[in-house]
């Protein structure tokens, strides 16, 4: 077997090995409905693989660089007769070797913490963890008023991650502003941007107490949902104010819902729910692989 460029014709292939990936949870996997556009749309910065057998696709990865030094992982899938046979590590080392090589220094991924053999084949592979995070459920409200102030100042917003707990928990990532599902580290830049096109939000009041980003909109299930790189805030109070914010926000865009990650902690957790936001049941885990050293990706 080798491995080589995904394409458009391998469609077919992969979908017959990913429409049933996680049969025990009943969730469907979005590699069906993505993968077409990953191998049409690859270039210097996206590489998608595919382990090929006598012509027919039979697993499949795909690595992104994010930023200078960050790169990011995805979608590893072995169709299941080939399991047990080193593909799933032959695919892994190629797209590290590509990251390290176009300068990335670290590359993560993401994986659901329900998923115990993905979290212990990623750990065998070299990755370490690094954080954890849930979603923050808020429904639009075109109503909602912020008992405190909420303003779009990024340099007051940036001073207040920097040193903030929710930063300390994850690290400093947030999602990534053109990547869906991806995390990179937060940088001034980002906030910048989102202020510009009106989607930053930092809660004021006796100071700088929290924030939050916008960073896309998209479609799921019929609803039209926001979504939020981060919420952050310093106290139960800040926290009610951001998902007012949201709330208003998602409703100026005709958005039906809105989600906000969060850092997975109890106070994080326990005061989003406080603001009557809706909280994920499960978290989800990001691992990361440091690519400074050799013996990973080798």
């Amino acid at each position: 077997m080798k491995l080589r460029p995904a394409r458009v014709d391998d469609h077919d292939d992969v979908v017959a090995f990913t429409r049933d990936t996680w049969p025990e949870q009943e969730l469907e996997d979005y590699l069906p409905r993505t993968f077409r556009e990953w191998a049409a749309s690859d270039d210097e910065a996206t590489r998608t693989l595919v382990a090929d057998d006598d012509g027919h696709a039979v697993g499949v990865i795909q690595g992104i660089h994010l930023t200078e030094r960050e790169a990011w992982v995805q979608g590893l899938r072995v169709h299941p007769e080939y399991r047990d046979r080193g593909l799933a590590r032959r695919l892994t080392d190629a797209v590290l070797e590509w990251a390290r090589d176009r300068g990335a220094v670290v590359c993560r991924n993401l994986v659901f913490s329900w998923n115990v053999a993905s979290l212990s084949l990623a750990r065998g592979l070299g990755f370490a963890p690094a954080t954890e995070f849930r979603w923050a459920r808020i429904e639009a409200d075109p109503d909602a008023d912020p008992a405190l102030g909420v303003c779009a100042d990024p340099d007051a917003g940036w001073t207040f991650w920097v040193g903030s707990a929710a930063r300390d928990h994850l690290r400093g990532l947030t999602i990534h502003p053109s990547e869906a599902w991806t995390l990179s580290e937060l940088r001034p830049a980002d906030l910048e941007r989102a202020a510009d096109a009106d989607g930053l939000f930092v809660v004021q009041g006796g100071g700088t107490r929290g924030l939050a980003v916008r960073n896309r909109a998209f479609e799921a299930d019929g609803d039209r949902w926001t979504e939020y790189a981060v919420g952050a805030w310093a106290d139960l109070d800040a926290a009610k104010a951001l998902v007012d914010a949201v709330a208003r926000d998602a409703a100026r865009l005709d958005a039906d819902r809105a989600r906000m990650l969060i850092p997975e902690t109890p106070r994080f957790v326990t005061d989003a729910a406080a603001a009557k936001a809706d909280v994920s049941g499960d978290p989800d885990f990001v691992l990361a692989a440091d690519l400074s050293d050799p013996d990973v990706g080798g």
